[in-house]
């Protein structure tokens, strides 16, 4: 049984920074295709950032693009998403995912993807 837990998530000042870990069990990490989503209040979960299983490519959304980072440890079993220059509209609730399928591929649309963990919040001050 796959399982994916998120950690990290916080209250934090704009300019400021996180860094989200997801730590996966019960399959094979280092061949899974990874990604990070957020959800804020009454809107849509959005793609934010993915990975294929090599880690030879990332894809982010416009608004993640050079303030994030996508990277993973394949040794500890863990994703993770450094945020710097938080902005409030930042604020949501972020999850990490997991896909076993087309994993050479970094997928960003939310139903390619087979696992999901709980979410971490993250709240951006103004």
């Amino acid at each position: 049984q796959v399982q994916l837990v998120e950690s990290g998530g916080g209250l934090v000042q704009a300019g400021g920074s996180l860094r989200l870990s997801c730590a996966a069990s019960g399959r094979t990490f280092s061949s899974a295709g990874m990604g990070w989503f957020r959800q804020a209040p009454g809107k849509a979960r959005e793609f934010v950032a993915g990975m294929d299983w090599s880690c030879g490519r990332t894809n982010y959304a416009d608004s993640a693009k050079g303030r994030f980072t996508i990277s993973r440890n394949n040794a500890k079993n863990t994703l993770y998403l450094q945020m710097n220059s938080l902005k409030p509209e930042d604020t949501a609730v972020y999850s990490c995912a997991a896909t076993w399928y087309r994993t050479s591929y970094v997928h960003t649309a939310s139903n390619e993807y087979e696992y999901w963990g709980q979410g971490t919040q993250v709240t951006v001050s103004s």
